[in-house]
């Protein structure tokens, strides 16, 4: 398999996708949920660097998304299972598509 040779901000795969870049974030947060390998750390010379993806990360990362939207309570109950802050959850729970 060939190497990736470009990657995606975290940020702009939120737009690229149309997804809210906290639940993106908080999905990142945990190499569990993604393909390993798909989501690369740079380090930039702040304290928390910038996570990135590659277009099988992006792939991934949506195919996690449409995941969770059919688990009992979707979005939320990821969200209170990740042990988010119930701000943040709200936030979050807010900005998603109602469909």
């Amino acid at each position: 398999m060939a190497r990736p040779t470009h990657v995606y901000t975290i940020d702009y795969v939120a737009t690229l996708i149309g997804e809210n870049v906290e639940l993106i974030r908080q999905i990142a947060s945990n190499s569990d949920n993604i393909d390993y390998g798909e989501i690369i750390h740079a380090h930039d010379g702040s304290e928390e660097g910038i996570t990135t993806f590659t277009d099988r990360g992006i792939e991934s990362l949506q195919e996690f998304l449409a995941d969770i939207r059919t688990w009992d309570g979707g979005v939320r109950q990821f969200l209170i299972d990740e042990q988010c802050d119930p701000e943040r959850i709200e936030r979050i729970v807010a900005d998603q598509p109602k469909s």
